[in-house]
């Protein structure tokens, strides 16, 4: 009895122990990594992505590429939790924070072979981490929030590589003007700048506007096209009859009986205009519908009606206009009318859209982004996203680092040092740290066609030198001043990648386990027998195994 074995799960469990499962979590994340790791930089190649729709999305975005693929392997899962946190945080840097993830696991593996723990390299790997957040702070330089030129090398930065460049410095110019319009000192909220894509023409036909567009049009041929100077109430409601919440039947033995329903309804419909045009009202937005019979009444009013807005245009309306949406017309008053100097409506690119323009101090604000196809604008539009964050983080931070390599030599060398003073098999932890960050030039070079060892070392040198902003030109393989070039970064955006990468990379070297599980519930605190019986534990929160990287590339 006491030499049979002990059978805990069922046989058609799958579980994968020791150094394979180590071994295994390791290749997914370098997988992961290498396979977007040729967009990065200013000569970073594009990938084309096919659904079983033939559908195509062409980008060189990091978290586009990783969210689109079909990744079915658990551990390459949470390498591309890095690039959506990244993406989550501070817009720029995906790419970045993946491949330096990829390659402390890569660093890892060697020492893993050197029957080095993997608890010794977590925790050296999380002091490595510190300290290198602690030397990018004292690097940093700081920003004001009106340097404008600052900001505008931040925008142009973070479009370098991408569909956006051939445009670069006119779009860089507009992202400054819209983040700057929507701040509200420390705090910007980029959702208050609103991008409106339009296919057709070109890039450089891309404009800012001050206020906000529409997509729709008005509701009647006989309303005016514009209002000058113009009070806009906003409803969120319906401008109709409403239905009553039960059932019923009327039985109408009289015409009469039935006119003076229609008369009844007519009426209120004529109120319910009358009570618009009362309040000073010249445009109103509404969320529902409007009435054919109240179109009718507000356009003899002389107002411009839309209606079936979506919310987050009406968020945008009220921000812009200083409009108090109001539930009902009922309780509109004048106190919550806004104001635009202008509301028309416009053809652009063959579509017809109301423009809210000319607004006091506007706090929203609209992008139309130009394109000649559907799949470049769609890239344009991806740049612009990454671009708005970064220039959000940095009014919000006000620090900035030098791109092109250097923060990632600069903590190489310093992390070298630092190694020296750190005891025990966590030195090699810290030192194979310091070699991952170097991924990050060896790859630029790379991906430019120049030779990653000279011009690594050639980095090195200028940064042993005292050079702190040396970084690499991936157009002439020279090593520069990225502080004279203004090829500039937000600090976040480096701090970020290491803290998610290493996080991520330590998660994964931990794992000895790897299980194939039932369907796994999380409990909440207040209801743990939501959680399935062996649903629990040592898998680490892992699903089903899909089997390797399936259908990633």
């Amino acid at each position: 009895m006491g030499n049979q074995p002990l059978i805990v799960l069922s046989e058609d469990s799958q579980r994968t122990s020791g150094k394979d499962a180590q071994s295994m979590n390791v290749q997914a994340g370098k997988a992961v990594a290498e396979s977007v790791r040729t967009t990065l930089g200013p000569k970073g190649m594009d990938k084309m992505l096919v659904d079983s729709s033939g559908n195509v999305i062409v980008t060189n975005d990091g978290v586009t590429l990783l969210s689109e693929m079909e990744i079915d392997h658990p551990a390459a899962d949470m390498i591309v939790e890095v690039a959506e946190t990244q993406e989550d945080e501070v817009g720029d840097g995906t790419t970045s924070a993946v491949v330096v993830a990829g390659e402390l696991l890569s660093q890892a593996e060697d020492l893993l072979d050197q029957d080095i723990h993997a608890t010794t390299l977590a925790q050296g790997y999380r002091q490595a981490a510190e300290e290198a957040t602690e030397a990018l702070e004292e690097i940093a330089v700081d920003v004001d929030e009106d340097d404008d030129e600052i900001l505008h090398q931040i925008a142009a930065t973070a479009m370098t590589g991408k569909g956006a460049e051939s445009a670069r410095d006119l779009l860089a110019d507009l992202v400054v003007d819209a983040v700057q319009s929507v701040s509200d000192g420390d705090d910007v909220d980029t959702d208050n700048v609103k991008v409106e894509k339009v296919v057709g023409g070109s890039i450089e036909n891309s404009e800012l506007v001050e206020g906000v567009i529409v997509d729709k049009e008005r509701v009647s041929d006989n309303m005016p096209y514009f209002a000058e100077d113009a009070s806009v109430a906003i409803v969120n409601g319906d401008l109709e009859i409403k239905e009553t919440e039960i059932d019923a039947e009327v039985n109408v033995t009289d015409p009469d009986q039935l006119e003076q329903f229609l008369e009844q309804e007519e009426a209120q419909l004529r109120e319910m205009a009358e009570q618009v045009a009362d309040v000073g009202a010249e445009v109103v937005f509404v969320d529902g519908g409007i009435d054919d019979m109240a179109q009718h009444y507000l356009a003899q009013e002389g107002i411009i009606a839309v209606r079936r807005v979506k919310s987050s245009d009406q968020s945008q309306l009220a921000r812009a206009t200083g409009a108090t949406p109001v539930s009902t017309v009922d309780d509109l008053t004048e106190d919550d009318l806004g104001f635009a100097g202008s509301v028309a409506q416009k053809e652009i690119a063959g579509d017809q859209r109301i423009f809210v323009e000319d607004v006091d101090d506007a706090q929203a604000v609209t992008l139309i982004l130009r394109g000649g196809t559907e799949h470049v604008i769609d890239e344009v539009d991806r740049a612009i996203e990454d671009s708005l964050g970064v220039v959000r983080t940095t009014l919000e931070d006000g620090k900035v680092l030098a791109g092109g390599g250097a923060p990632e030599v600069e903590l190489s060398l310093a992390l070298r040092d630092y190694a020296d003073s750190v005891g025990g098999r966590e030195q090699l932890a810290v030192e194979a740290f310091a070699d991952a960050l170097e991924i990050i030039p060896r790859t630029l070079a790379e991906n430019a066609g120049l030779d990653p060892i000279d011009s690594l070392v050639e980095l090195r040198a200028d940064h042993d030198g005292g050079n702190e902003a040396a970084g690499l030109d991936a157009f002439t393989g020279d090593t520069i001043d990225m502080g004279e070039e203004g090829v500039y970064e937000p600090l976040r955006v480096k701090t970020q990648a290491i803290e998610s990468a290493t996080e991520a990379a330590v998660m994964l070297l931990r794992i000895d386990d790897v299980i194939a599980a039932g369907d796994l519930a999380v409990a909440d605190d207040d209801d743990e027998e939501d959680m399935p019986a062996g649903g629990a534990g040592g898998m680490g929160g892992m699903g089903g195994m899909g089997g390797g990287m399936g259908g990633m590339m």
